[in-house]
């Protein structure tokens, strides 16, 4: 596949708004970035930083113009962040990053509790030092659990109204959360693990974001239950079957599949491999025909 085609099917897909932030569906998650092996595991080795970088160009190279960060995705050397510095700074005026805050992971790796109101500036100052930057495109409060998110939430929406930042996300959250979110500040996504197969319970949730105007971002679509191990067990033959069909494999199928399920639905997928940033890129091109998704509804379906 030529770069001229990639880079055409970086757009394929079409584009969404983020507030005021235009940007392709197809974007590019980094936590894979920081190490080789299971993301969060402190015992896996850092990623060769110069592949690290050598991907992250790439990406943009191919039209990638929306990457998926946090101040937590870090091996023992250097954070998703610093890489992201690295590679892309100055940073070309259509990028727009995205990152997260609430939880945190000390020096070695392990996780520790969710931020305090209080300490979300900290994590929001953290991200702004490591980037490079004096504002940040969107931030995403990750939640843990069903609790109320009006005074977080409300903690990130001062910064924002401070110009530290632009639009505010919401991650791992439940339909209340989001309601009880919108009615402190404006949100303009929710990123949530979905996927083909994988919490089918969520799609009225995934259809109602796309009613409201908000971007929904799975992630570990194609991962699935792996997770941050990555993708694991024996594919459904089903779904080769339609991979067959378009001479694709499993993990563009997946990613298609995902973007056929709203204009308002984007994807994130990350790796650390150029040869796999150019499959997932080239998914957005990936027409799926009414029998293909009715077939691919029966899978999704059966984790139900």
């Amino acid at each position: 596949m030529t770069s001229t085609t990639v880079t055409a099917a970086a757009a394929a897909a079409g584009t969404w708004t983020l507030g005021d932030l235009r940007i392709n569906r197809i974007g590019f998650g980094t936590m894979r970035l920081p190490q080789t092996g299971a993301a969060f595991d402190p015992d896996a080795p850092p990623r060769d930083p110069a592949q690290a970088v050598a991907v992250l160009r790439r990406a943009v190279e191919l039209g990638v113009d929306h990457l998926d960060t946090a101040a937590f995705y870090f091996s023992r050397l250097r954070s998703a962040n610093q890489l992201i510095h690295r590679a892309l700074a100055p940073y070309p005026d259509h990028l727009v990053i995205t990152t997260k805050v609430g939880p945190g992971r000390d020096p070695s790796g392990r996780w520790i509790p969710h931020a305090t109101p209080g300490q979300l500036r900290g994590q929001v100052e953290e991200n702004l030092r490591q980037l490079g930057r004096d504002h940040l495109d969107v931030v995403n409060l990750r939640i843990v659990g069903t609790d109320s998110v009006a005074e977080r939430f409300g903690a990130l929406a001062e910064l924002r109204q401070a110009g530290l930042i632009r639009h505010l996300g919401l991650s791992n959250v439940h339909p209340h959360q989001l309601a009880e979110a919108r009615t402190v500040a404006p949100v303009v996504c929710v990123q949530n693990m979905y996927g083909l197969g994988v919490r089918p319970e969520y799609d009225d949730f995934v259809a109602d974001c796309g009613e409201q105007g908000v971007a929904f971002v799975p992630f570990y679509s194609i991962a699935g239950t792996g997770r941050e191990g990555g993708a694991t067990g024996q594919e459904d033959p089903q779904v080769l079957a339609v991979a067959r069909a378009h001479g694709a494999s499993p993990a563009q199928i997946r990613l298609a599949w995902t973007l056929h399920r709203g204009a308002h639905v984007l994807a994130i997928p990350g790796t650390g491999d150029p040869g796999h940033l150019t499959d997932n890129v080239a998914a957005g091109a990936l027409r799926l025909s009414a029998e293909e998704l009715a077939l691919l509804e029966t899978v999704h379906r059966r984790a139900a």
